[in-house]
């Protein structure tokens, strides 16, 4: 009863379809006898509405009561079948205690004759709708069951989900810091100035990054400002040799992205790229909003005898084998993020050309307002 009237809509449909029936009742009256049809709906529909109101509870109780999936079919049987006539012989007498009640001296427009044909007819329709009661809170139930059921699958499905980018997520960080660690302890015996400089920058961008961490996402631009804390770390270790490149179109900047997702392309573009050039090299960053997609770019200068790109070897080896033995979980992070975020919506490539390694990442454009008005 309360899953079939849980809402103004809900209700308003039961009532007029009791309505229906009560003047049914009232037409079935006329045509069985000689009583006017105002005589016979003001006899009919009071009491039909009384019976949908104490059927349907009725009804319902019984049904959460007697649950299909947890008794035994003869118990529910049993159990409907006496609620069903219990509540069948009550109508009954209500329905003759109303009329005799119509029956008022000089009012012609009230009351009919109650024959014994009509009362075995109230009574059968009091067993009949009882029924179909019952049966319209058992499919309620198991509606909103399998409902309940495929809601916590989808909660128990978003929480592995979310589990699982969190722990791709805290793949990047320490990996980021080995390297830095690494370039810190070589520049410690060479350049204490510039290893001082670099700890400093390194905590800066940990903070920056902690910051963007209790975010699901960001906006490019602030992914972006990380990028150039993240190449300042950089600069200390190259100097000169390393130059950035960025071209982030106008209505890119504002899309939301995965936090850090950009930074491994960049980190593995200066590890298995621009760090085995002598004279240094270039990176470049872009990105363009096309429609509903959000297209950005990662390329960099690579050198081009090293070997070329093998495509499917090393798993999450970075470039895959851009000098033959990369070591970077880059690529393979970005791919199972992405694919956790958007599914197949988004879609990572990446390709080698001469002296040009790019990777292009496509997913879906969506911006905080965006955000806020589809979900209101």
């Amino acid at each position: 009863m309360q899953g079939l009237i849980s809402s103004r809509r809900g209700t308003a449909l039961y009532l007029v379809v009791w309505l229906f029936l009560g003047a049914a009742l009232g037409g079935v009256t006329v045509a069985a006898g000689e009583d006017a049809w105002l005589n016979a709906m003001i006899f009919a529909i009071p009491v039909t509405l009384v019976y949908s109101v104490s059927a349907g509870f009725s009804a319902y109780y019984i049904c959460r009561a007697y649950p299909l999936a947890e008794r035994a079919p003869f118990n529910v049987l049993m159990a409907l079948g006496g609620a069903a006539t219990l509540s069948a012989l009550l109508w009954s007498a209500v329905v003759r205690a109303w009329n005799e009640a119509c029956l008022l001296p000089g009012v012609p427009w009230a009351g009919i004759r109650f024959t014994p044909q009509l009362a075995i007819l109230v009574f059968g329709l009091g067993v009949l709708l009882y029924g179909l009661l019952a049966a319209i809170n058992y499919l309620v139930t198991e509606f909103e069951r399998a409902r309940g059921a495929e809601r916590r699958e989808l909660e128990s499905r978003l929480m592995a989900q979310d589990a699982e980018l969190r722990m791709l997520r805290t793949q990047i960080d320490p990996h980021f810091l080995f390297n830095s660690l690494n370039s810190i302890s070589a520049l410690t015996s060479q350049n204490a100035r510039a290893a001082r400089e670099m700890t400093l920058q390194l905590a800066g961008f940990f903070r920056q990054s902690l910051s963007m961490e209790a975010h699901k996402k960001v906006a490019l631009d602030q992914e972006m400002a990380l990028i150039r804390h993240f190449l300042a770390i950089e600069k200390v270790r190259f100097g000169e040799r390393l130059e950035l490149r960025e071209e982030v179109l106008e209505g890119a900047g504002a899309c939301l992205v995965p936090p850090m997702i950009i930074q491994p392309l960049v980190e593995n573009a200066i590890k298995h790229g621009i760090a085995h050039l002598p004279e240094g090299g270039w990176m470049r960053v872009a990105a363009r909003r096309a429609g509903s997609l959000l297209h950005i770019c990662v390329e960099n200068a690579v050198d081009a005898g090293s070997g070329s790109l093998e495509h499917g070897k090393g798993g999450g080896n970075g470039y895959g084998n851009v000098k033959g033995n990369g070591s970077g979980i880059g690529l393979a992070n970005v791919r199972q993020r992405l694919a956790c975020a958007y599914g197949h919506e988004a879609s990572v490539h990446w390709s080698q050309s001469g002296d040009v390694f790019s990777v292009a990442i496509a997913m879906p454009a969506e911006t905080k307002e965006e955000k806020i008005c589809a979900s209101s």
